[in-house]
């Protein structure tokens, strides 16, 4: 057994999951997510617990088991308290502006940086950092690598758009002449 797959998912006050034919709808205080149902998987919702098992032992089914579990917890945990990342911007004359679903940077290029997000995600903005945050957790995670890759950090000075948790190791400069 898969020991992702094998795990119950409680399911809190609040949340609905409905199983249907092709798809699992989660509905929750903070909005409604659809997660496909892989083949070979089976759901089932029974007292505030919906388990996930597999039809057969074959390496496609056993890949999708745990793979199924893991998108309906990420669904679940979106909907009741949603998902943030965030980003911080290092670098002398870098800049930040915008709203909850528009940015504009200064990144040290001759024109300045716009990015506007999915629907589903919204931006803060903080002085030198973005927050980025949703009920999607691929959404979260593909726009704050998206934000990243516009200007990605580089490794003597630091400066970029780097995640908050993230170290960048930083290299030596060059060596002086003898």
């Amino acid at each position: 057994m898969s020991r992702i797959g094998k795990q119950p998912i409680e399911i809190p006050a609040g949340v609905t999951i409905t199983v249907g034919d092709k798809d699992i709808t989660v509905a929750g205080p903070k909005g409604q997510l659809i997660v496909p149902l892989q083949e070979n998987v089976k759901v089932t919702v029974a007292d505030n617990v919906a388990t996930v098992t597999r039809d057969n032992d074959e390496p496609k089914s056993r890949a999708w088991h745990g793979l199924q579990r893991a998108l309906l917890n990420n669904a679940v945990v979106g909907v009741t308290k949603g998902f943030e990342k965030k980003l911080e911007i290092n670098g002398v004359g870098f800049r930040l502006s915008g709203g909850p679903k528009d940015i504009e940077m200064a990144l040290g290029f001759s024109h300045p940086v716009k990015y506007s997000a999915p629907e589903g995600v919204e931006l803060k903005t903080d002085k030198m950092t973005i927050t980025v945050s949703g009920i999607d957790k691929q959404k979260v995670g593909q726009v704050a690598a998206e934000i990243r890759a516009l200007k990605k950090p580089e490794p003597y000075k630091g400066k970029g758009i780097k995640y908050a948790d993230e170290v960048i190791l930083r290299k030596a400069g060059k060596a002086g002449k003898k």
